[in-house]
Parts: structure tokens; sequence; C-alpha cells
């Protein structure tokens, strides 16, 4: 994601992590010569500046990003951060959320659930209208199914969340025109039947699609075209604050007022988002070419943090850092994932052999300025008492890993320094990892070097680092030179681990599959489940699973900063506001 800049205290910090992994300590590492953490929890989420805001003015809002946004511009299309984040200004969510994620009413729609019919009503406000000043409608809504469920669809929401809804799999099927289970009561009123409800469909992003579809934006459009089409990359319109006036394909979006927004009038005149590279964005913001600074670096933190005229707000993040193992492809006639239990990585000792390889503590010290810390489960701790703290995850242990090797099978029989496959094969393990920023090839080097230490011949795939984009493009497309990853979720404000782990998540890009992993997961989203101790019960079996199966290894949770300009007002960072953010934010002064 970050452009990679080598320098001296990005080779100092691997080689003395490289030094902390020779040993078997699985405490002193982390904290040995080490800076002292951050605690982002006491950190602010709201920009401290009471002064009122003045009319006629331009807020400029850097992205640190590395590569090119792609510009789906809309959120049955949209695939990663980026994009998301151009989105926010202009594009909201139906629902609104509490401090738990789960969904309340006051936003743009309500959402009342009905457990004993199996049905969910979404009730849109009256005075919700698209940025082109048409009503958003409940065909809206249901032309959001529509394109999704679509056989042509070419996006990637299509999982069990929508399976579940009455009618959908024939509809996708091509065996029915409409989708039977899915009804417009009025005009601002639909009702979904689903085969089953569960909690999860109370959380934001859960169970229950959480935008509409602007239907006739996409008149005369086929749905296998939407994907490029221009109400998708040119001309988005959204019912948020802002509309998108001007985008510069991959580098910039300018935003101006909706005048037929239901909520708060803004006080800017406009706004503008532009992609700056990581390498220049501290220079940027001694320069204050920028209000705020989204997706800012968290390993380069101690070289801004006491930047003069910013604040610094902070936050956990609903995501972690991991490790991928590929073990298969994915079936796209029948949207599910093809596991070959015959891959490379299908060995269950060797997945765990290189996860008690690294050591993750001493990781987010040095690298993170305690920013980040060892991930422990796939649910972060975000997210309460459904994460599983119980679970200590996988630390440095090399005596385990080459123990786990051994009895696997796994040995040098040539003499060259590496171990051989079962079999007696060479092995040779190709590994994937994002370039960008200044600790992105120390910290992929690391890894390599790490399990060299217990044998394992360890390659980039490519022969390098891989840029953000292609790098996701190659995991979604099941490139066969990659054998593990290192990937990163944001998983939304729904904790349930289906739409990435499930058989049916084109997001499960291990591929991997097994009988009890999807009964797991369905106990999750399971009607039993609205028994609030069933639920944790359900979490903690799958998460206890996960750590077992070790498909994918968590290993850095994260958190994020938000440099904000002083002369910024009305802004907030929580999860929970009552509004959006983008339609209050102003600033006091004419100049940073």
């Amino acid at each position: 994601m970050k452009k990679y800049r080598f320098g001296l205290i990005t080779l100092m910090s691997v080689f003395v992590l490289g030094a902390c992994g020779q040993g078997n300590d699985k405490d002193s590492t982390a904290t040995q010569g080490s800076e002292a953490a951050n605690d982002v929890e006491s950190m602010p989420l709201e920009v401290k500046n009471d002064g009122d805001p003045i009319k006629g003015e331009t807020l400029d809002v850097a992205v640190a990003m590395d590569t090119q946004f792609q510009g789906l511009f809309q959120w049955e299309f949209y695939q990663d951060t980026y994009d998301r984040q151009f989105m926010s200004p202009s594009h909201e969510y139906l629902f609104l959320n509490d401090d738990d994620f789960k969904i309340v009413d006051g936003g743009p729609a309500d959402l009342a659930l009905d457990q004993e019919n199996n049905t969910a009503t979404i009730t849109l406000r009256d005075d919700l209208k698209w940025s082109d000043g048409k009503e958003v409608t409940a065909d809206d809504v249901i032309f959001a199914y529509e394109v999704i469920g679509h056989p042509d669809y070419t996006g990637i929401r299509y999982d069990n969340d929508f399976t579940n809804v009455v009618g959908m799999e024939e509809y996708h099927e091509g065996k029915a025109e409409t989708i039977a289970g899915i009804t417009a009561v009025s005009d601002k009123v639909v009702q979904i039947e689903y085969k089953e409800v569960h909690p999860g469909m109370m959380q934001a992003g859960g169970g229950v699609w959480m935008s509409a579809l602007a239907k006739h934006a996409f008149e005369g459009i086929e749905v296998k075209d939407m994907e490029s089409s221009d109400p998708v990359r040119k001309d988005p319109i959204g019912f948020g604050p802002y509309v998108m006036s001007n985008i510069v394909p991959g580098e910039t979006v300018e935003y101006v007022p909706n005048e037929h927004y239901y909520g708060d009038t803004p006080s800017l005149d406009k706004i503008v988002f532009r992609g700056v590279p990581t390498a220049s964005i501290n220079e940027a913001l001694n320069a204050k070419q920028y209000d705020l600074v989204l997706s800012m670096p968290t390993d380069t933190y101690d070289s801004y943090k006491d930047t003069a005229g910013y604040q610094m707000l902070g936050r956990l993040q609903q995501s972690y850092t991991y490790l991928g193992f590929k073990m298969g492809t994915w079936d796209a006639e029948n949207n599910h994932v093809a596991y070959d239990s015959e891959s490379k990585m299908a060995n269950k000792a060797l997945r765990q052999a290189m996860g008690y390889a690294v050591d993750n503590d001493a990781i987010g010290e040095r690298f993170y300025h305690g920013l980040r810390t060892n991930a422990t489960t796939m649910i972060p701790p975000v997210f309460g008492s459904l994460h599983n703290d119980t679970i200590k995850g996988y630390t440095l242990d090399l005596d385990k890993a080459n123990q786990l090797l051994d009895e696997a099978g796994y040995i040098d029989t040539t003499g060259d320094g590496f171990r051989d496959d079962p079999d007696g094969n060479k092995l040779t393990i190709n590994f994937a990892s994002m370039s960008g920023g200044e600790t992105a090839q120390p910290l992929a080097d690391y890894y390599v070097q790490q399990w060299k230490e217990i044998g394992l011949d360890v390659q980039y795939s490519t022969g390098r680092l891989i840029d953000f984009q292609a790098f996701y493009d190659k995991l979604k497309n099941d490139d066969p030179d990659i054998d593990v990853y290192m990937g990163a979720w944001n998983t939304g404000s729904d904790p349930s681990p289906t739409g990435l782990w499930g058989p049916n998540s084109a997001f499960n890009y291990t591929r991997y599959e097994s009988d009890k992993n999807t009964e797991l997961l369905a106990a999750i989203d399971s009607n039993a489940s609205f028994d609030d101790a069933k639920r944790k019960e359900a979490f903690d079996a799958w998460q206890e699973y996960a750590f077992e199966e070790a498909f994918a290894i968590p290993t850095l949770f994260r958190s994020e900063i938000l440099p904000i300009s002083d002369r910024v007002t009305n802004f907030s960072w929580a999860y929970d506001v009552d509004h959006n953010p983008w339609a209050r934010i102003g600033v006091t002064d004419s100049s940073r």
C-alpha cells in the first residue's frame, strides 16, 4: 500500500528483529530495546475547536496511498478501502449504528427485524432523495439486491447474506425474473423474507444489505456493463451530504454540497480528496497542504505526531493483518470455494509452524510504535466480548515450529539446508506481500528470514513486493505463483466471519473449506444466536477452530491515526456518530 523507501532506520529494524528471532523467549522480545507503546485508546476521537465554521471555504483531504484508486464509486461494486474513503462525503449507508455497531433508528432508513416470521422491514425516511433530486424509493432498495444477485453481476458482494434471501438463488440461476422474498410494501417500505433470521442482521453491514442503488441512473445499462459505466465511475450519485463534481481517475475527487441532502446543510463550498504518496505525506503536513489525512501510515508515527498545527485523532480499527495460505481456487460458476486437500499448503502442521516462527509483538513495537499488537484471533477486540481473549495466538516459538515440521515429515533430504516435503520433493514456498511504506520490504524480509530459520525455502512471488491493486487482483484470480500471502481485512461492523471465511465468500482468498468450518460459521449466524450466551459460545468455538486449523493466521491488530488541522471544527471519528461527519465538518480560518 505504501511506497517503499530504503534507509538506515528500516535496515536496523529488520536487523534487530532478526536477532530477536534467534531465541525462543516469547515475552522478552516484545519489550527489549523497544520504544514505549502508544495508547491509542487514550487519544481523542473528536477535533478540539470551538470556533464557528466560516462559509465559502474548501477542505483539502489527503489519502495516503501509493497506488491509484480504482474509482468504483457505488457500494455494490467497490472492493477496497481507498474507494470506500473517497465515497465517504457523497455516499451514505442506509443505517446508523451504536457503539456496539448495532443498527439504530434515525438514519436514511430504519430497520425492523421479525424473528418469528423471518423478515426484515426497511423503512426509508420521507425526505430521502438522490443527489440529482429524485426520491429514493423502495425500487432502489430492491434494485441493489437485483444487481448483486444477477447472474451477470461482476462484483464481489454475492455471498451467504444474499443466498439467505428467499428466492435469491432461483433468481441468481436465471430460473426467476424477480426475487420472490422481496416486496415493495409502499414507495418507502421494503419487506425482505429470509430463510433464517439471525442476530448479525442487526449489525451494521450484517445480513441486511446496507445500501440502495439509484435504478433510474442505470436505465439501459446491462448488469454486466455496470462496473465500467458512468454511474459508477464518472457521474456517481448518492444521498450523502456532498456530490462528486469532478473526478480525475486514480488521482483526485472534488465534491460540492448536495442541495437535496436530508441532513445538515454543509458549510463548505468544496471538498477535495487527493491521493498522496506516503513518502511525501510528512512533508505535505509540515507544509500544511492538507486539513486531514486518511490512511496515515502508523509505521512512521513518531516522525509526525508532534507536527505543528495538527491534532492527532486515534482509534482501534475493525481490522487485522494476517497470513493467508492458498489452498484452492474460486468456482465462479457455483459461487463456491474449491478447496484442494492436496495443495502445497494444505498441511496444517506446515501452516502452524510458519505462525510460530515470527514475533508479532516485536513487530508491533518496533515497526509500528505500539500502534499495532500481536493478533490472537480473527475477531478483533473492538468487538468486545465476542473476541475470545483466552486464545493467545501464534507467538515466537522456534522449537515448537521445528518440532511440528519434523513430526509432519518435512525433512531436509538433500543437505541443502532446506526442508523437503513429506514425499521427499523439493519444497519452495512462494510468498506475496504488498509494496509500500518504509517498513514493507524489511517487514517482509523479516518473515522470510524467520521461515529460513526453521528450514523453509520461501521466495517472493514475482521476485519482489507487489503493488496494492495488482496484489489483490492476483489473490482474487488465484494466481498459481502465490502459496502464502500477507493480507489485511477491514471486517466492517458485523463481527460474523462468514462474509470473509465462508465457503460462498469470494473474499475467502485462502479458498479453504471444511464441513466443520461451515458448521461453526452457521452456528454464529443461526437463529439460536439471538441468545447472547449462545452467540458468545458460537464465536468462541469458531475462533478456537480457526486457531487450530490455521488456514489464516492473524498477525497484527491495528490502530489508525488521523492528523487533522487545528482550523477544522465539528468532526468526529467515532464509529457511532448520529450523522455523517462530513455533513457538519467545517473550518474556522481561511488558512491552515
